[in-house]
């Protein structure tokens, strides 16, 4: 175990330097998989929210007077860094929040995709203007400006993905961005900063971390903050809501779901087998919002699907426990202690509903890593499948955000329909079928932002990613980052 002397201390990144929050107070981040501190973060103020507020205001004026080519060229030179730092931001993601190593180099290539596509849409923005001829003597048009500086709250699940996908076309639009990392998985982000900063002029990119309920209200209220961009839950989307009243602005909200994964009997049951499992169970744990947490299986091949997860799911090649740094493990841990106890909550909860527990269902490191003392403190819960015949079940309708999955049997199409969308979210769906016209009529009717056939979670730069419902709204593209203004020139 690390004494307290070789345990780092990460810093807030303000107006291109590396400094500590004012009161000096700090927070321990502890990884996943051992329980153990590994890192500290500052507990930043509601006066350090003043001094990075006003930096990247006083940075706003310079950068988005920049060219759109000069800011692609700016991120650009992001996109190229990002493969000089790539190892060690994905080892501190990995102790952020525990996801296994593999994803995150998957993720890697997004993130500098990210940054390349944002570089190119940066000069999209002049381009997106309309024209009107008024009357004879009057000429119209409109123009798209930056807002100004953006706030990006992140999440604790993905926060490198987050703080990319927020920072880059904020950046690309002409807007400064302030980031506030969730103070369970800040250490990635605060570094990430830093290098950011290698590059950025001074207060185009902050980092400032610490707890919501100490700087949250004062960042969202702040009469200088333009525009917020939450990935989150529900609950702290409605507490922007309330703090970001009496100074109105427009908000982004990338908020939960349970997202139903229907397999029709005409799928390819394999690939339908592998989709429902790694939509839920792995790398990640389950703690993405989009996971399909909700497995609807046509019954004339419900028993068939099953005994094939059920099987997949024992083999012990399927989900490997230990290091997140090592390959060879497939699943990590959940990322903190207040989520794997709400994780365990709902296992008990789905018992006392009546659920039947298909496989899995065991947690904590003595059951889970017994030739792994290491990681026996870690917050490890294994894959978790109930079956239930009611989709009202609170296992069913709630987000859990962790490794666990409810199985639905049903019918008709139309059944299907009703449980998908029996549900007050609306982000992610999947549907397994060969037969293109029960695609589109499934696309067509299913409410929610992202519906993905005979694949899932297929994200990146080429589509948005928002929700429907208590899913949210708005989407983290380089026209949510600007307004519009309408000119008019009188001729005669």
């Amino acid at each position: 175990m690390k004494t307290t002397s070789e345990i780092k201390q990460y810093h807030n990144t303000v107006n291109g330097k590396m400094i500590t929050g004012s009161s000096g107070n700090t927070m321990n981040s502890i990884d996943p998989s051992t329980g153990k501190v590994w890192a500290k973060i500052p507990l930043s103020t509601k006066d350090d929210v003043e001094t990075t507020v006003t930096s990247a205001r006083k940075a706003y004026h310079s950068w988005s007077s920049l060219s759109a080519r000069d800011r692609g060229d700016y991120l650009r030179r992001i996109g190229d860094l990002i493969s000089q730092h790539g190892e060690e931001l994905l080892k501190l993601e990995t102790r952020n929040n525990g996801w296994v190593l593999d994803e995150y180099q998957y993720l890697s290539i997004v993130l500098k995709q990210l940054w390349y596509d944002a570089a190119g849409a940066a000069s999209l923005v002049g381009s997106q203007g309309k024209t009107a001829q008024l009357g004879s003597g009057s000429f119209g048009y409109t123009l798209r400006e930056p807002l100004g500086v953006v706030l990006a709250i992140l999440p604790w699940n993905a926060p490198l993905f987050t703080f990319t996908i927020k920072a880059a076309y904020a950046l690309a639009a002409g807007n400064t961005v302030v980031i506030k990392p969730s103070e369970y998985a800040a250490v990635a982000s605060l570094r990430y900063g830093e290098i950011l900063s290698e590059i950025l002029p001074p207060g185009v990119i902050n980092v400032i971390s610490g707890l919501g309920s100490e700087i949250g209200d004062t960042l969202v209220s702040h009469k200088e903050i333009n525009k917020v961009s939450l990935t989150g839950s529900k609950a702290t989307a409605e507490a922007i809501t309330l703090a970001s009243a009496g100074v109105p602005k427009p908000l982004i909200f990338e908020l939960g779901g349970k997202s139903p994964n229907i397999v029709f009997e005409d799928a390819d049951i394999e690939k339908a087998v592998n989709g429902v499992i790694s939509a839920i169970f792995t790398p990640n744990a389950g703690q993405i919002c989009a996971a399909g947490s909700r497995i609807l299986i046509q019954r004339s091949i419900f028993d068939e699907m099953l005994s094939r997860m059920k099987e997949r799911m024992s083999n012990p090649d399927t989900t490997k426990f230990g290091d997140t740094l090592d390959t060879a493990n497939t699943m990590g841990p959940v990322a903190n202690l207040p989520q794997y106890n709400k994780v365990r909550s709902y296992i008990d909860l789905g018992l006392e509903e009546g659920g039947e527990i298909v496989f899995g269902g065991r947690v904590g490191g003595d059951v889970l890593l017994p030739n792994n003392p290491e990681f026996s403190d870690g917050y490890w819960v294994e894959p978790t499948l109930f079956k239930v015949d009611s989709n009202s079940l609170r296992i069913c309708q709630e987000e859990i955000f962790g490794p666990v999955a409810v199985v639905i049997p049903f019918d008709t199409e139309e059944e299907a329909l009703e449980i998908a969308n029996d549900t007050s979210y609306g982000l992610a769906a999947g549907v397994w079928t060969s037969n293109l016209g029960r695609a589109h009529r499934m696309i067509e009717k299913i409410e929610s932002g992202n519906v993905w056939v005979n694949t899932y979670s297929r994200v990146g730069a080429d589509l948005p990613f928002g929700g429907f419902k208590d899913s949210g709204y708005g989407t983290d593209s380089i026209l949510e980052y600007t307004r519009e203004k309408a000119c008019v020139i009188e001729l005669g």
